[in-house]
């Protein structure tokens, strides 16, 4: 608790306001959901444009727009709550935003695609990829990344950082250098040595042909996702506190040392690396100059549910659709998806998310230490992550 409060004292006011604010980061979950469904709903319904489609499959880096956004926000939380056991009470809110939703799409999921052999999971999905994917234990085996829950690596990597975020918090403070610097190890330990190994290891598992799929599950995996992070922690200390020059020289060695590393290893992460940096920028400007559009921060917040429902709207409109293959099509099931999975969000908030939250708020709001906080700030949280 002490250590929250001189968090909270610490503080630049006029950075602290700015970051208060939920309009922006509404903003930013809005525009990340946005991309989400772009690159999923242009697999189903291709416009056999290849400028239009590659513009759609960009939208993969709504993933990390909405890391950079939950990082700043847990930062700000954090920071304006001063109460008693803060930790276990950041993880009550946690995992009762993230559970409920989650669980309830387990067994949808596993009804709509079943449990048989797939691209994720070459063997099928059996007891073990459920009861992983069930503990958010899936970012750490391959064949349970994505096989049970479409796009769960990505909640797979927050549930990770949602743990360790107390310890980094407690231990770091506002220090953001060392959250660079913890970025920059976690960086180096998975491109020089995890990743190789993992890579030769997890190949001889599971045979031959399934390289491609041991690939692609290392780089969705926790080790790679979790710098993103701790850049995203910085970035909020330094828009709170105002940019130093060597905020700017930390970041220049990170990118020298990924660039060797990349060129010395098979691991090919130094372009994720230069792209999330890319994305931070744009995270930082939107925040700085106060953006924001109603409609779009109108999906962010909704955006978590949207991002579980979206996957079965793609499929349920692709059963039934009359239209050919084309750019008119693309845009309008981009339009009905959109639409769609908005509705069912409104709709899981009102049967759900509403109810855990209330929970979440009983369990973390005994009299004796109420936490002050804003609602406008509370606002902040209730989107993705």
């Amino acid at each position: 608790m002490q250590g929250q409060a001189r968090l909270a004292a610490g503080r630049n006011e006029e950075g602290a306001a700015r970051l208060s604010r939920s309009h922006s980061l509404d903003f930013l979950r809005g525009l990340a959901i946005v991309g989400v469904m772009a690159i999923h709903v242009s697999q189903s319904f291709p416009s056999n444009i290849r400028a239009v489609d590659f513009a759609f499959m960009c939208g993969w880096t709504g993933v990390n727009i909405f890391y950079f956004v939950s990082a700043m926000t847990m930062c700000l939380m954090w920071t304006q709550r001063v109460e008693a056991n803060p930790t276990r009470k950041f993880y009550i809110r946690r995992f009762l935003r993230i559970a409920p939703l989650f669980w309830l799409a387990i067994p949808l999921y596993l009804a709509v695609n079943g449990m048989g052999p797939s691209a994720n999971a070459p063997n099928g999905i059996g007891p073990l990829q459920v009861i992983l994917t069930a503990t958010f234990l899936h970012g750490f085996w391959p064949d349970s990344v994505n096989s049970v829950v479409p796009g769960d690596w990505s909640i797979a990597a927050e549930m990770i950082f949602y743990l360790v975020f107390p310890l980094l918090i407690t231990a770091f403070g506002s220090r953001r250098h060392l959250y660079l610097a913890l970025a920059i190890a976690l960086h180096l330990v998975n491109v020089c040595l995890f990743k190789p190994w993992a890579f030769a290891l997890f190949s001889a598992y599971y045979g031959p042909g399934h390289e491609a799929f041991v690939w692609t599950a290392l780089h969705l995996s926790f080790l790679n996702q979790l710098p993103v992070f701790l850049v995203g922690c910085a970035l909020f200390f330094s828009l709170r506190d105002g940019f130093a020059k060597s905020d700017a020289a930390i970041v220049a060695v990170f990118i020298a040392l990924s660039f060797v590393a990349d060129r010395a290893t098979i691991s090919h992460e130094f372009n994720y690396l230069m792209i999330n940096l890319v994305l931070g920028a744009l995270v930082a400007g939107c925040i700085k100059l106060a953006i924001r559009l109603r409609p779009v921060e109108a999906l962010g917040r909704n955006s978590y549910s949207m991002y579980l429902s979206h996957f079965a709207v793609i499929y349920g409109l692709r059963q039934i659709w009359p239209l050919a293959d084309g750019l008119v099509s693309l845009l309008i099931a981009y339009s009905v998806t959109a639409a769609l999975s908005y509705l069912v969000a409104r709709a899981s908030w009102y049967l759900v998310e509403r109810h855990a939250q209330a929970l979440a708020h009983r369990l973390t709001s005994a009299a004796p230490d109420r936490s002050p906080l804003r609602p406008n700030i509370a606002a902040a949280a209730t989107g993705m992550h």
